[in-house]
């Protein structure tokens, strides 16, 4: 039987999968609409700085609501935490296309709106883990952290060529609209597909705004993970400055090319996470700290110049290697947390993590104009192997009595 099914015939699963499949699609579109809308707005000389403005408040305001919020969301449950985000993102994005036709429409007030609608965002991200640990047992998360994952993926394939086609015919403002339509049917289906038994809260653990922080620095392995995915993704955001670099520059190609390459990745990155639900036997730790090692090993080809299709290819393998990470993380997390703490923890390593990416993304400008880009891919694929390989001697050396994979709902971790 696929690892799968008891997900999806989860019969509240089944009824929110659709309405997750949607928001992810629009979250797919406005990876395109977004930034093209800020260059569309901006005036000649300040295009840059405000695309890198909203891009930004997409995503990392979602750390301040995490800090802020903590101390009234930290004991609510998942399908409350998962379906106040998406209503948050639905009224803040229809904002702007309402804003864009009564002719207000700024490039500060798109940069304004965009950062309320991420204002919950890693809560948000903790409530559909929480959900996923609330209706199902131990044996299944990864199964079903990866199925949202797929969806994902399939969605950053399928998402950013429909967003060009619509751009092409009525603007990027209404791909804005349409990714604010899409959320709004991913808050209905939390209100009304998750029964009312399933949305009653755990008692709150604290009423701390940093409790979910606490709790991971006061267990080491959660810390470790924590440290783990920070430093996985912060070694990979140069990726983003250098790939773009090395196409345009040492390969000589177009932007065709370059939408190659991650279309690529994103097809394994596809592949990867159907595959996850089959790691469900494995231990999680080896296979989390060996998905870090494999993957700095894929960029080392692309560092060497090879040939575009040996490029592709080993992108594509990096891009199924990628995919199970945040599944087991997740999985990881799931079974090291009570009721009481689960979300506070999710939503604490969600901020953490939402500003690796772009903190390594910043370090990518410099490092591109020090070494060359075909030079810095070979050192961020390398660094991040090194990185995996003391993680891996790290666990090793300090490994507890009990292994965090057996923690099914460990009550010893404190609230």
């Amino acid at each position: 039987m696929t690892p799968y099914w008891p997900v999806i015939s989860n019969p509240v699963l089944r009824r929110l999968l659709p309405g997750l499949a949607v928001s992810a699609l629009g979250d797919g579109m406005a990876i395109v609409a977004v930034s093209w809308l800020a260059l569309r707005l901006a005036t000649p000389g300040t295009r840059g700085t405000w695309v890198a403005f909203a891009v930004a408040a997409y995503t990392l305001p979602s750390v301040l609501g995490t800090i802020v919020l903590g101390r009234w969301l930290g004991h609510r449950d998942g399908a409350r935490l998962a379906g106040w985000d998406a209503t948050l993102r639905a009224a803040s994005l229809a904002a702007i296309p309402l804003a864009y036709a009564l002719g207000t429409l700024t490039p500060l007030v798109f940069v304004i709106l965009l950062a309320c609608s991420s204002l919950l965002h890693s809560w948000g991200s903790a409530g559909r883990y929480t959900l996923i640990a609330e209706l199902l047992p131990a044996e299944h998360h990864l199964a079903g952290n990866a199925l949202i994952g797929a969806i994902a993926e399939a969605a950053a394939i399928g998402g950013p060529p429909l967003a060009g086609f619509i751009t092409a015919a009525t603007g990027p403002v209404w791909v804005i609209a349409a990714d604010a339509a899409t959320f709004a049917v991913l808050a209905l289906s939390y209100r009304f597909a998750v029964p009312r038994a399933v949305r009653a809260a755990p008692p709150p653990a604290t009423a701390s705004r940093t409790a979910g922080l606490r709790v991971i620095l006061g267990h080491r392995r959660l810390a470790g993970l924590l440290a783990l995915t920070f430093g996985f993704f912060f070694l990979f955001g140069p990726v983003y400055v250098a790939l773009p670099l090395y196409v345009a520059d040492d390969l000589g190609g177009s932007a065709a090319l370059l939408g190659w390459f991650f279309t690529a990745f994103g097809a394994g990155a596809l592949a990867g996470a159907l595959l996850t639900g089959y790691l469900r036997r494995l231990p999680l730790w080896p296979v989390t700290i060996g998905v870090v090692i494999s993957f700095g090993l894929t960029l080392v080809p692309i560092g060497l110049g090879a040939p575009v299709a040996v490029s592709l290819a080993a992108l594509a393998v990096g891009g199924a290697i990628w995919a199970p990470y945040m599944p087991t993380a997740m999985a990881l997390l799931q079974r090291s947390t009570t009721p009481g703490n689960r979300a506070p923890v999710l939503a604490a390593n969600g901020a953490v993590t939402v500003v690796s990416v772009p903190a390594g993304t910043i370090l990518g400008g410099p490092l591109v104009g020090l070494l060359g880009a075909q030079h810095a891919l070979l050192l961020c694929g390398l660094t991040i192997t090194l990185f995996g390989v003391v993680a891996a001697a790290l666990v090793t050396l300090h490994r507890p009595a009990i292994d965090i994979d057996s923690l099914a709902s460990s009550p010893h971790i404190p609230g």
